[in-house]
């Protein structure tokens, strides 16, 4: 007798925390989901009166509802599931795409969906399962990302607060340029913040961003961890200078070249 075919919850729950390949490219599929929707937000700054931006945020809205029920059918304990940052992040996606009065203000806070993605667990572990490159590089994948999502979120303050009152910052582009040459204290001066919110903003960005944004270059091309796996215990992060794994006192012989 062949067996029962799984139930629609069993199903769901293998796709969403599972360990098989098909649950690893459903759950990058999820990742290229947030990804579009982060592009819409940037498209929409190049064509801001188009007549279809409305409806696509609603369809994307009932693709994530979609989504964030069969999450929480799938889970374990929907309770602990709907209690998680995942959720809030679902939440503050959703308003932006539901409520038009602040979609502009809201709409670059969809990218916490993809940071909550990426840095999930499970997508994780499956990465490290099935790519080498993946594993070899984590540290510097997850710098990345995080270097790339600063800029995205600082950028998008910029333009959200100011490309309707000014004239030098029409699209996102204008407001990345802004950005990149504050962070890289280049100044050129060719765009300025305007108003009282504009130098506000332009203080915390130089006072606060610049620093952050250094540390988060610095950490990227300069790494203060080395990836050893060690022989006994199988830790794979030390310091630079480790000459003992941390975890099990295991004399360690990891490769330098003097520079720790």
């Amino acid at each position: 007798m062949p067996p029962a075919p799984a139930s629609l919850r069993a199903r769901l729950n293998a796709l969403y925390f599972g360990s098989s390949r098909r649950a690893m490219q459903f759950r990058l599929g999820l990742v290229g989901l947030d990804l579009f929707i982060v592009a819409v937000f940037l498209i929409a700054s190049f064509v801001h009166d188009a007549w279809w931006i409305v409806p696509l945020d609603l369809l994307v809205a009932a693709l994530l509802i979609a989504e964030f029920a069969a999450r929480l059918y799938a889970a374990d304990s929907w309770r602990t599931e709907f209690f998680s940052f995942a959720t809030l992040a679902d939440a503050v996606v959703l308003a932006s795409l539901l409520l038009p009065a602040f979609i502009e203000n809201l709409g670059f806070l969809r990218v916490l969906r993809a940071v909550v993605l990426l840095r999930s667990r499970h997508l994780r572990r499956d990465l490290r399962r099935h790519s080498t490159w993946f594993r070899t590089n984590e540290e510097i994948v997850q710098r990345t990302v995080t270097l790339g999502v600063f800029i995205f979120i600082v950028t998008s303050a910029v333009y959200v607060t100011q490309h309707r009152t000014n004239p030098a910052i029409s699209h996102y582009i204008d407001a990345l340029y802004f950005t990149i040459t504050t962070l890289t204290t280049t100044g050129f001066g060719d765009i300025t913040l305007q108003g009282l919110g504009g130098r506000v903003l332009a203080v915390i960005i130089m006072v606060v961003g610049v620093s952050l944004f250094l540390r988060l270059l610095k950490a990227l091309v300069q790494p203060n961890k080395v990836r050893f796996e060690c022989p006994d215990c199988g830790l794979m992060v030390h310091d630079l200078d480790a000459v003992h794994c941390k975890h099990c006192g295991r004399v360690l012989h990891i490769e330098n070249e003097g520079f720790a």
